[in-house]
This record gives C-alpha cells, structure tokens and sequence, in this order.
C-alpha cells in the first residue's frame, strides 16, 4: 500500500509534453514583449480563470478487507461434526460450528459467554442475551436489563423450543457464543471430526462489513484524524464515500515494499459497505482531503505554461491580443490549480492546448 506523493517537480515536463504546440511555441520569460519581439501568438482555445474555494487531495493505495479480526473459541467437549466453509457470513441466530450433532449459534454481544446463564443471574451477559431474545422475537415483555427474570427463562425455552433442543430455560457456551455483530469466516481452525474443548480455536472470524485499509507515512498521518471523509475507487471504477475510522499507532515496515519508510495503517469505513463487492485484498484508491484554501483564483493545471527563465505562467488573452503573465502556483484539486500574480483577475481568458 503506497503513498502518491505529488511530483511537482515533474510538472514542467508533463508540461511540455501536455501542453504540445501551447507550451513549446507561446512560452516565454516576459510578462510583456519587447517591441524588438514578435507578437505572442493568440491561443485558440481558452479557459476562465475562476475564483473559489479549493482543497487540495492526497492519494493512497489500499485494499478492501474485512475488520476486527479474532478467534472464535469452543465453549464444549464433544467432536466437531459441521464447521463452515472459509467466506461465509454468519448473522444473528445462525450456526457457528456443531459439536456432537448440536448447534452453536451466534448471538450478539461483546461480552463473551463465560457461564450458563440461568434465572437469578445478574450481569452484561444477561443483558446481552435479552437483547437478543427480543430481537429474535422471544422477548415478549421483557426489558433489556441486567436481570435473569421468569420471563427471560421463558424467552429462552422458546427460543430452545424454536430449534428442537430440550427446553430447560438455561443458556451457555454449549448453545450460543457471543460476537459484537455479524461474523464473516476467514478460515477454521478446527478439523471436522476434530476434538473440541473449552478454549480452544475453532474459527478465525472478522467483521462481516468491507473496510478499506491503507499505509501512511508517519508524517502525513499525523494530518488526519478519525472521522475524516474520504472517496473510495473501487477495482470497477466506481466511486464511494467513507470516513476514517482509525489510525495507527504503531509504525511499521512493509517488508514487500521496495521503500522500507515506516508506515501506520489507516482503516477506513465505508458509508454505503455493501456497495464493495468483489475479492479480499482487492486494490483501491483512497483521496483524502487535504489544505483548504477560500476565495484563491484557480485556472486549469493545462494552462500553466513553463517559462524560459524558470517558473510558471498562463497566457492571458484579452481584446484579441494576449501577453505572458508569470504566476506563482498554489494546492493542485480536481485538475485546477491556484495561481496569483500581477494584473490576473477573475474572469479573465487563459489559453489552453487546443
């Protein structure tokens, strides 16, 4: 995952190549020609010079994947007779893995379960499980609270009831596991036909929403923040939005990058996550907003001009005659530089290669 760093050095260059007939045959290192000179040539084309707002954008390339990555962990003895295969997602209420023939269905919670859980017990994971039963629809009555009440031992028979298991009104590692959402399954850890026994591995699990997570050098890191938006573009060229959900705090070295520069990792949220659809580890382009700049004239990066005497201008057409301006050059955004410079104004017609 590397980071695009603007080469504005490049860009006299890109000029003379861009820019083509414009830049090789209209440049020059005089804002006015000397009356020995002949006339600047009136370019063909133009373009407004523009007064706005601007802020310039940063590009980094990351990847798509999956957040929040852990361990699932057996809460029972017994021989694992069904695990799920490696990419599938797991929702509220649906099978983990089987042990001995019997279910371990997810539930959601952070809290993970430690006990069985039966009338009288008190504590999150009580709340937790009534959560649960009430948005699975066997919580009539109840209140999410802290409490193992009669009525939550009756949600949960029903609930036993619901999946042919023997209706006991008790509930624990032998039934359910608890994760704070969705699961998608990275891979199993555990064999079918394997032994299982509490606290051993049985699946390695992630969030079931696509993230997008990318490197950034220490320095332009410490430039953003949580909660920042940015744009996504996805490996078939569309666009969405995201904010940065976290940023590392611990910088390290891709050893598969020729530049060995440390970097922290980025994870960004998408708004729209079903909108990233596609493969694991799948290439993105992430733009960040960067330096704003209010009220800055702007004109269109093809415009800029290389002058013989070093720097940059634009060729400022007016009454049909035109004449070099030298321009000092601000942030780059959505191919519009800012510029300044003497007797430039808004409105004002700058030729571009035709």
């Amino acid at each position: 995952m590397r980071f695009k760093k603007p080469l504005i050095a490049a860009l006299a260059a890109a000029l003379v190549t861009t820019g083509g007939v414009l830049a090789a045959t209209l440049a020059s290192g005089t804002s006015t020609p000397r009356s020995h000179e002949a006339p600047v040539p009136v370019p063909t084309r133009t373009a407004t010079v523009t007064r706005q707002t601007m802020v310039s954008t940063t590009d980094a390339e990351g990847t798509l994947a999956h957040s929040a990555q852990r361990q699932l962990t057996a809460g029972v003895r017994g021989t694992f007779t069904w695990l799920p295969s490696a990419g599938s997602t797991v929702k509220r209420d649906g099978r983990l893995y089987e042990a001995d023939g019997s279910a371990v269905r997810l539930f959601y919670g952070a809290t993970p379960v430690y006990r069985t859980l039966k009338e009288g017990d008190e504590g999150k994971d009580v709340r937790q499980l009534k959560e649960n039963l009430i948005a699975l629809g066997f919580g009539d009555g109840l209140a999410a609270d802290d409490e193992f009440t009669e009525g939550t031992e009756r949600g949960v028979k029903a609930w036993q009831e619901s999946h042919g298991l023997k209706e006991t009104g008790t509930i624990g590692p032998g039934q359910i596991a608890f994760a704070p959402s969705a699961v998608r399954v990275q891979k199993a850890e555990a064999l079918l036909g394997g032994r299982a026994q509490p606290g051993a591995p049985v699946l390695t699990v992630s969030s079931s929403a696509r993230v997008v997570q990318f490197g950034l050098g220490v320095s332009a890191a410490q430039k953003i923040s949580d909660g920042d938006a940015v744009t996504v573009k996805l490996p078939d060229g569309k666009r969405v939005k995201g904010k940065v959900s976290s940023v590392g705090r611990t910088a390290e070295v891709d050893e598969q990058s020729q530049d060995k520069s440390p970097e922290v990792t980025v994870t960004v949220e998408l708004d729209r996550p079903g909108q990233a659809g596609g493969i694991d580890k799948a290439p993105v382009t992430v733009t960040m907003s960067g330096e704003r700049r209010a009220n800055v004239l702007s004109v269109p990066v093809e415009s800029l001009l290389a002058l013989e005497n070093g720097g940059f201008g634009v060729r400022v057409v007016q009454g049909g005659k035109a004449r070099t301006v030298q321009v000092k050059l601000g942030i780059f955004a959505d191919g519009r530089v800012e510029v300044s410079g003497d007797g430039l104004r808004e409105g004002m017609k700058v030729g571009v290669p035709a």
